[in-house]
């Protein structure tokens, strides 16, 4: 390889990372990457509270959707949904 083909490249190289920074900043100033509510931005709906092993394969999560509060056992034979009580404001 001579000292022009490796110029060359690197020059080809500089090209099309500015042209793909061009193309993000161009993105962000039409809002096209502004965050979805739910996705990332905003109010998530879905959080998981708690997660808890009881063996290699089964796990209970406590997640809250929305105001609702569950109880889900996964990695048995079938997963299982428990909605808990609401818990009385403090």
């Amino acid at each position: 390889m001579t000292i022009g083909t490796i110029s060359s490249a690197m020059g080809a190289l500089l090209a099309v990372l500015a042209l793909v920074l061009a193309a993000a900043r161009g993105a962000r100033a039409l809002g096209l990457g502004r965050p979805v509510p739910g996705q990332g931005g905003g109010a998530r709906r879905l959080a998981l509270l708690e997660s808890l092993a009881l063996d290699p394969r089964r796990r209970l999560l406590l997640v809250r959707c929305d105001d609702r509060e569950l109880l889900i056992l996964t990695g048995g034979a079938q997963e299982v949904v428990q909605p808990l009580p609401p818990v009385p404001p403090a």
